[in-house]
């Protein structure tokens, strides 16, 4: 019985490292373009992944203006990712909240912004 116990345990430890691996496997540079209602922005994402804790930065253009934004509240769990950026745009703040997939060097998902409502984006691996 004490066996299965450590077997069990082991098996456990090496899933909870095989996540944690593919977590951090996201970490660099991703790139997509965010159709809206105001006109396309181009963004470059630059994620950094310390176990679950995703931290990094948006750069976002749009119409010959850049901004930059830290990410913050972001998580990788298994293939789930979600995080906040706070845009800068025109003067004003806004939060927004995307959340989405991983799948090998794509993201996919949707991301909330503030009350104006939601889109979905897909981000590609930088090369």
């Amino acid at each position: 019985m004490m066996k299965g116990k450590s077997i069990l345990l082991v098996v456990s430890v090496v899933l909870l490292g095989l996540v944690a691996a593919l977590a951090a496997d996201i970490g660099g540079k991703w790139t997509a373009t965010i159709k809206t209602p105001v006109g396309d922005m181009d963004y470059v994402f630059d994620f950094t992944v310390e176990g679950e804790k995703l931290t990094g930065k948006a750069v976002m253009t749009m119409g010959g203006e850049s901004s930059e934004s830290a990410l913050s509240e972001g998580t990788v769990k298994g293939d789930d990712i979600a995080f906040v950026e706070t845009l800068k745009a025109q003067g004003q703040e806004l939060r927004c909240e995307y959340k989405g997939k991983i799948s090998a060097n794509e993201i996919r998902g949707t991301r909330t912004v503030g009350s104006f409502g939601t889109e979905e984006f897909v981000a590609q691996r930088a090369k």
